[in-house]
């Protein structure tokens, strides 16, 4: 997917996509996200979950991540690893990013384009509904979010620890030390597969995807 955010330059975009504690704020299908550790000045993992409509178990993820400045470009790529320390959940249902990445272009001093890439098993076996539900509808909801947050995040930064921004400037990272040797790739068919496919959309309850943040 690709959108352009006028009046959003591009760095203030990828300071939105980093800052934890502002997603907080403005995605609402968001259950909880948290950094767990750092490997390298500009790479870490961490922690994601995220609501899925009624009666579907919600998902959640354990990602690396890294980013990367390119000039005045912004590139930010993750893919899902095991941790010992965070296993599945009971509640929850483990889904697998195979590869996600931003890429965040600059069309100036204040424009930037965003383009978005993810290949995702979202792990059960989801009637096709709820597939066409998430491509048609949620992820491109998803990027207008993004561009909206992006128009608030500079007011909002600067009442909310103005200069700390660890992506950034690696001096400010405070998470503790992981060591590669820990980690796994996170392979899809490893984990439990819940059928779900008999679930009908007229009786789930479609969460609202429209909170203004």
């Amino acid at each position: 997917m690709r959108i352009v955010c006028k009046d959003v330059t591009a760095e203030t975009l990828y300071d939105v996509l980093h800052d934890t504690s502002y997603r907080k704020k403005w995605d609402s299908n968001m259950i909880d996200t948290f950094d767990i550790g750092r490997l390298t000045v500009n790479a870490d993992v961490g922690y994601y979950s995220w609501k899925c409509p009624s009666p579907l178990k919600n998902r959640d993820f354990v990602t690396m991540r890294s980013w990367l400045p390119l000039g005045n470009d912004y590139l930010i790529i993750n893919y899902s690893v095991k941790h010992p320390e965070y296993p599945p959940k009971k509640d929850y249902v483990r889904a697998v990013s195979l590869l996600t990445g931003y890429l965040i272009q600059s069309n100036g001093a204040n424009c930037c384009t965003l383009y978005y890439l993810t290949q995702v098993d979202p792990r059960g076996s989801l009637p096709k509904w709820v597939v066409n539900r998430v491509s048609q509808f949620v992820a491109p909801k998803a990027m207008k979010k993004i561009y909206k947050a992006c128009l608030k995040y500079p007011e909002w930064k600067r009442k909310h620890d103005p200069n700390l921004k660890p992506w950034r400037y690696p001096e400010q990272n405070t998470l503790p030390c992981i060591s590669v040797a820990d980690l796994t790739v996170q392979r899809a068919d490893s984990l439990e597969n819940i059928d779900e496919s008999c679930v009908n959309e007229e009786k789930a309850q479609h969460h609202s995807d429209d909170d203004e943040t």
